[in-house]
Order: C-alpha cells, then structure tokens, then sequence
C-alpha cells in the first residue's frame, strides 16, 4: 500500500510539473492575467483533487485529460460563483461560454503559452520579478526553487511575485501577444535557461539530474523556434544549442550508484551523439553577426563534446571564449567557470589567486561550488590544509545532499580520517 501511495504521489507530481504551465497559461485567458494569483490557485486546488482522488480510486486512464478537465469545472464554477461581482471579470457570460467550448488541443495549449511568456515579460514588471513570475506561473516552480535559481531568500522571490501580479493587474495587461514580441525575447530565453540549469544541477531535490525540468526547457525554446511571429531567433538556436549539446552528457554524469562523475572521468561513450549532432545543428543555424551569451556558451560546450577525450579539449579557445563572454556579463559565477580553464591554460596558482580576487570583491564565496572549486586548486597543488578548509567550508554551505556527499569523498580524498 505504501508503494502504491507513493507511487500515486510521484506521478501526480510529474503531472503537475509537466502540466501546471500549460493548464495556468490556458485559465488566464479567461480570468484575464490580472486574476492570474486565481488561475494558479485553481490548479493548485485541481493538484489536491488529484492526490486525493488518484490515491483512493486509482490513476485514471488518462491523468491528463482528468487535470484539464478538473481544472476547467473548478474554473467554471469559481466564475458561475462570481459572475455578479463587477470588479472581478468583464464580459463573465462570454468568457464562461467560451470556456465551456474550449477543448485542450496541443495547438491552443502552445499558443496560450507562448502568450503567457510574454504577459509575465510585460515592460511595467522588473526583469527580476519577469523571471520569478514565469518559473512560477510557466513551469510550476516553488518559492524555494525560484529562490535557489536567484541565489537569494526565498521572501525576496515572494515579493518580487506579489510586485510582479500587482504590475499585471494595475495595468490591465491584455492577454495576447506583443507587438514588441522580439524586444521582450531576451527575458523569456533567459528565464528558460534559468529553468534548464535548475535541472541540470537541482538545489532541493536529492537527484543529479530533474530531467523534467530539463525537458521543460527545451520544450519552451521549441515553442519560440516554432513560432513566426518572432524575427530574429539566433538566441533561440543558440540556447536550444546549448541545452542540447549539455543534455548530451546526462547519462555520463552520474556513476550505477548514484553519484557525481566529473567530466574528466566520464565515459565518452556515454555521450548521447544525436544529441551533440542537434545541438551542433543548432550552433550553426545560431551563428551570423551578432555575438551573444548563448552563442559563446554553446561553443564552448561544443568544445567539450568534440573533444576525442579531456585531455584534447580545447583549453586556449575555451579560456578566449570565456574572456569573450566577460565583456557581455562580467558576473562572479562567468568567472568562477572561466577559472577551470584559466587553470589549464596558465596553471593552478593563477586560477587560485584569480578566486581569492573574486571572493573579496563578491559575495560568491557563499557557494559551495566557488568553495569546491577553489579547493581542487589547492588539492592539486598539495596545500592539503588550505584545501580541506574549503571543501569544510563547501560542506557548511551545501543544501542538497547529492552536493554534500560529493563534497565529503572529496574532502575526505585530501584528508582521510
């Protein structure tokens, strides 16, 4: 019974993470994105259902079909309920006859979608609070989540939510799609890549990969190649580039018992090739005058995969690739990569005052992979006590337990007990 339970639990997650977007973007067009909070509480309130009902009757035939329809009767009857209140929905007669027609097709979901992007990317909402509401509203993230991506609290993230649908209501945002729809396109790209990274390397859940939230992300750049009413998509080949040419790698990322395998030990062969292939496929359509930060993050993951093994990678032309990228956003986690390759190029001690430098003019030292990184450096070069006050100091600042376990095989690598 527990199994089963948990089994029940596992996949009305899953559910809900792969439909949670696609059933509030839909909602929105009928409450309108000034009603958006309601919107997500009615899915919220359809994911209750789910787990009650799924626990005791069994997982229906079709989970999807039963959310979407679940989630439109909870919505009907919230605007049957509320069709008298004037300051609640205009034309509630219409709405409500247009939604009881509306039929969930693959096609109206990605439109509706495609607009939700944009209304979340309004120019009256910070660029902050933009990213926060679509990984909230577009891909079902939580407070926490959100708040791990951005490397800040998780009450911070609240307010920018609650500034951000307070934005959405005061300016009575339509919901549709912008005349200005290429102007807006750089928040939705990096609010996507934000979402892959997120399941690339996750901050709560105990996984190596969520290859879920992965997926979600190639699935939304898709939505924007796709769509013609976007001119100039180099951005949008660049960052699918990316994230495809990273996918490449899962397999080989994580060892039979479940723990991390840094590239310099993963086995080649495990590398997905049609995956590098799309992705390469990808870097070319990308390519044309305009340098960006997706461009060059792609090259350089390119890099990687072309490589016959680690000690072949290209360090010279990935270290000139990150000195590139500085001058887009010279930020402290661009350097913090940017020092693995300085260090193959120029040495570990180069690498290792470079980070010092960076810790004392940013706050990056409070994360554990500045910590781990700058330990590695001090390990190769047999300051045994400098690195294991590091990865110490890794360890204090890991939340996920995957991270921490690694962090403890390493440090106990460099001082055994």
């Amino acid at each position: 019974m527990k199994n089963k339970s948990k089994h029940t639990k596992e996949l009305t997650e899953h559910f809900f993470r792969n439909e949670y977007g696609k059933i509030v973007s839909v909602l929105t067009k009928y409450v309108g994105p000034d009603n958006v909070q309601t919107a997500e509480d009615i899915v919220q309130e359809t994911l209750l259902k789910a787990t009650d009902y799924w626990e005791l009757n069994g997982i229906p035939k079709n989970p999807q079909a039963w959310l979407y329809t679940t989630a439109k009767n909870t919505a009907l009857n919230i605007l049957k309920r509320e069709k008298h209140k004037n300051d609640y929905i205009t034309e509630t007669k219409k709405e409500l006859e247009n939604l009881e027609n509306f039929q969930f097709s693959d096609e109206q979901i990605l439109d509706e979608q495609l607009k939700m992007m944009f209304v979340c990317c309004h120019s009256s909402i910070s660029e902050n609070s933009q990213i926060a509401l679509i990984l909230k509203i577009l891909c079902g993230f939580s407070i926490t989540e959100i708040a791990n991506s951005f490397f800040t609290s998780a009450e911070t993230i609240n307010k920018r939510l609650v500034r951000g649908r307070k934005q959405l209501r005061e300016n009575r945002v339509s919901f549709e799609l912008p005349n200005n729809i290429n102007e807006n396109l750089s928040i939705v790209l990096k609010t996507i890549y934000l979402l892959f990274n997120e399941g690339y390397n996750p901050s709560q859940k105990n996984e190596l990969i969520r290859y879920d939230l992965c997926l979600e992300a190639i699935r939304l750049a898709e939505i924007l190649i796709n769509n013609p009413s976007i001119d100039e998509k180099s951005d949008c080949y660049a960052l699918l580039a990316l994230m495809y040419l990273n996918a490449s790698r899962f397999e080989a990322r994580m060892s039979k018992d479940g723990e991390i395998v840094e590239m310099e030990n993963q086995n080649r062969a495990k590398w997905n090739k049609e995956l590098i292939t799309k992705g390469i496929q990808y870097l070319e359509q990308s390519k044309n005058n305009k340098i960006s930060l997706y461009l060059i993050l792609a090259t350089i993951s390119a890099n990687h995969c072309i490589a016959k093994n680690f000690e072949e990678t290209n360090w010279n032309e990935i270290l000139s690739l990150y000195d590139s990228l500085i001058l887009l956003e010279d930020s402290p986690i661009t350097r913090l990569n940017r020092s693995v390759a300085l260090a193959k190029v120029k040495g570990n001690k180069e690498a290792i005052k470079e980070l010092l430098n960076l810790e004392s003019n940013s706050d990056i030292g409070k994360h554990y992979l500045f910590q781990t990184t700058l330990a590695e450096f001090y390990s190769l070069e047999n300051k045994t006590e400098k690195a294991g006050i590091r990865f110490k100091k890794a360890l204090s600042l890991a939340d996920n337990e995957r991270d921490a376990e690694f962090i403890k095989k390493k440090l106990f690598e460099v001082v055994p007990i």
